[in-house]
C-alpha cells in the first residue's frame, strides 16, 4: 500500500484535485472538510466531484478531538481547510481568524502530537501576503511599495507611484523574498498559516513546506460563492446574463495559474526533500488585466464582452499589480505551469456551461459597500 496522506479542505476546489492526483500516484487519501454551505450549499453531503477512492471525514478543524481521530496513521499532512474572501474577512474578522489562524493552531498541535508517523507538512498560503507586488521606477529602481494612498485612488489615479520621486511604477515579477505587507484579515490569517507551519515543523523537525497560490481557477471552483476567484465570479454573473463587475479601472493585473498546475506544484513539494522549510510561489510568471480575464470567459462562454460595469470605484485594501517570480519553484522543484490561461479558460467555461450558478455578487457588494469597504 502507498503511504496516506490527509488533507484538510480536501473536498474542496483545490483540495479535491490535489487528492486525484495523489491517487494517481498510488497514495491512500483521506479528506477532512466541514462542507461549508458557502461553500458547497445548503445541507450539503460528499461532493458529486470527489473521488470514491477518498475517504471523507466530516469535520471542523478546531475540533481537537474530531481532527486527532483523522490524523491517525497519516503519514503526510496538507493543510488546506480555511475560510477564503479577501473582502468577507474584513467584516467576519472573529470567524475567520477562528477558522483560519485558530484552526492551524489545533491542527498543529495535533500534528505535534502525532509527530512519530507524520513525514511531511504541507501548507497552502497565498500571494495575498505580499500586498502589493514588486516595482520597478525608471528613476529610482527596484521598489516594494504599500498600498496608494485614498488621496490617489480618489483621483482615479489607479497605478502605483514611486514613493520617492512620483514617476509610474513598472511591475516586476514578485519573488518570495519581497517584504510582506498583507492588507486584509485573509492575507494576515494566511501569514500566520505559512509562519505557523515552518516555525512549528522546524521544532518539531518535521519537514514543513508553505506554497504561495497566486490566483487558481478551474472547473470544481464554488460558482455560487460571492467570495471566491474573480474567474467563477464573472462566470457566475455571466451565467446568469448580468454583466461582470470591475473595480478601478479593469487594468489591475494578476497571475491566473489553473488548479491542475497548483495540484501538481503541491505534489512535487511533497515529494522532494529540497522543499522542506521553504516558502514558495506558485505561479505561471505571467501577468493578466482583470478586464482580459473578464472578456476571455465571457467570450467563451457566448455572451457579451462590451458591457462589463467598469465602476471606477476601489475597494480597501485592493492591491494594483502582483504576479509571481517563479525562479524558486523552478530550481527546487523543476516546476513550470504546463496550461496556458487560453486552454484553461477554454476547460473551465466547458464545465462551466453545464453547471448552476445563484449569483450572489450583489449581495456581497452591497455588503462591502454598507461598511464603508468600497469608494
Amino acid at each position: 500500500m502507498g503511504k496516506k496522506v490527509l488533507i484538510t479542505g480536501g473536498a474542496g476546489f483545490i483540495g479535491s484535485h490535489l487528492g486525484d492526483l495523489f491517487l494517481s500516484r498510488g497514495y491512500e487519501v483521506k479528506a477532512y472538510d466541514n462542507l461549508d454551505p458557502q461553500v458547497h450549499g445548503e445541507n450539503a453531503s460528499r461532493p458529486g466531484y470527489l473521488n470514491a477512492e477518498i475517504e471523507l471525514i466530516t469535520g471542523d478543524v478546531r475540533d481537537a478531538e474530531s481532527f486527532a481521530g483523522a490524523l491517525k496513521t497519516a503519514d503526510i499532512l496538507v493543510h488546506f481547510a480555511a475560510a477564503v474572501g479577501v473582502g468577507q474577512s474584513m467584516y467576519e474578522i472573529t470567524r475567520y481568524t477562528s477558522i483560519n489562524t485558530m484552526g492551524a493552531a489545533v491542527v498543529l498541535e495535533e500534528a505535534v502530537k502525532q509527530r512519530d508517523h507524520i513525514e511531511k507538512m504541507l501548507v497552502a498560503s497565498s500571494m495575498s501576503i505580499y500586498g502589493e507586488g514588486l516595482y520597478i521606477c525608471p528613476e529610482c529602481g527596484e521598489s516594494t511599495p504599500r498600498l496608494r494612498s485614498a488621496e490617489q485612488l480618489t483621483e482615479h489615479n489607479w497605478e502605483m507611484l514611486c514613493p520617492t520621486c512620483g514617476n509610474v511604477c513598472i511591475p516586476a515579477p514578485t519573488p518570495e523574498t519581497k517584504p510582506l505587507f498583507p492588507t486584509s484579515v485573509y492575507a494576515v490569517n494566511k501569514r500566520d498559516h505559512e509562519e505557523l507551519f515552518i516555525s512549528v515543523g522546524n521544532a518539531y523537525s518535521i519537514p514543513a513546506t508553505a506554497m504561495r497560490f497566486f490566483n487558481v481557477y478551474g472547473e470544481r471552483q464554488a460558482l455560487s460563492n460571492p467570495y471566491t476567484g474573480v474567474g467563477a465570479i464573472f462566470a457566475s454573473r455571466l451565467l446568469n446574463g448580468k454583466p461582470p463587475i470591475v473595480f478601478e479601472d479593469g487594468g489591475q493585473s494578476r497571475d491566473f495559474i489553473h488548479v491542475h498546475d497548483i495540484a501538481l506544484g503541491c505534489m512535487l513539494a511533497v515529494e522532494n526533500d529540497k522543499a522542506n522549510g521553504e516558502v514558495i510561489n506558485l505561479g505561471t510568471g505571467r501577468k493578466l488585466s482583470i478586464l482580459d480575464v473578464g472578456e476571455a470567459i465571457a467570450q467563451e462562454l457566448g455572451r457579451p464582452t462590451d458591457n462589463f460595469i467598469v465602476n471606477n470605484q476601489f475597494r480597501a485594501g485592493d492591491i494594483r499589480h502582483c504576479y509571481a517570480d517563479v525562479s524558486r519553484a523552478e530550481e527546487l522543484l523543476g516546476f513550470h505551469a504546463s496550461i496556458s490561461f487560453e486552454d484553461g479558460v477554454r476547460e473551465l467555461c466547458n464545465w462551466v456551461g453545464s453547471q448552476t450558478a445563484v449569483d450572489m455578487v450583489d449581495k456581497a457588494t452591497d455588503e462591502l459597500q454598507k461598511r464603508g469597504l468600497t469608494r
